[in-house]
C-alpha cells in the first residue's frame, strides 16, 4: 500500500518546496510540535516542583533509606552512617533534578527537530515515547507529584506520536 504524496510533492525536507514558496505543514505535524512544545513546558514545571520540593524530598529518600538500613542491621549487615544517608539523599535530589532538565531538552529538540520535518526525528521521538512508557510502568508505585507529571509528559507523547504518523505528516515528512 503507498501513500497519496502530500499536495504539490511531498517528501523530506529538501524536496518540500515548490518553485521559492514552502508548502504548509500539515496541521497533524503542527499540533504534534506544538504538544512538544506543551511538554518540554510540564517538564520545567515538574523540575520546578521538583526544587521547591527538595527539602522534602530528602527527607523522604533520607527516611527510606533509613528504614532499609534498620533492615539490613537487623540481618547481620553493616548499615549507612549517617553523612552516608544524606549523601543517599542529596545524589537521589540530583538525580530527579538532573532528568528533569534532559527531559525538558529532548522535548525541545523533538520538537524543534520535528518542526522541520526530519524523518528520523519521528523515529527518535518513537523511541523517547516508548522509554517513557517504561519509566511510566516502573514509577506507577509512586503516589506522589513526580508521578503525577510523569503520566501527564505520557499522555502528551503519545498524542504527539499519534500525529506524527498521521497519513499527512508521512507523506510530508517522506519515508523514515
Amino acid at each position: 500500500m503507498s501513500c497519496q504524496p502530500y499536495p504539490g510533492g511531498g517528501g523530506i525536507a529538501g524536496r518540500r518546496t515548490s518553485g521559492d514558496q514552502d508548502l504548509p505543514m500539515p496541521p497533524s505535524l503542527r499540533r504534534a510540535v506544538r504538544l512538544m512544545w506543551a511538554g518540554a513546558g510540564l517538564a520545567l514545571l515538574g523540575t520546578i516542583v521538583t526544587l521547591v520540593l527538595s527539602g522534602r524530598i530528602k527527607t523522604e529518600v533520607f527516611n527510606a533509606a533509613r528504614k532499609n538500613d534498620a533492615i539490613a542491621r537487623r540481618s547481620g549487615r553493616t548499615g549507612y552512617t549517617i553523612p552516608q544517608l544524606h549523601t543517599v539523599a542529596s545524589v537521589t535530589f540530583a538525580a530527579l533534578v538532573a532528568a528533569g532538565i534532559i527531559s525538558i531538552l529532548l522535548w525541545v529538540w523533538m520538537a524543534w527537530a520535528n518542526n522541520r520535518g526530519s524523518g528520523w526525528a519521528r523515529i527518535i521521538a518513537s523511541v523517547l515515547f516508548a522509554l517513557i512508557t517504561v519509566e511510566v510502568v516502573l514509577a506507577r508505585s509512586r503516589s506522589s507529584v513526580s508521578f503525577l507529571f510523569i503520566l501527564l509528559e505520557w499522555v502528551i507523547g503519545l498524542v504527539a506520536i499519534v500525529l506524527l504518523w498521521q497519513r499527512d505528516t508521512t507523506a510530508y515528512i517522506g519515508p523514515a
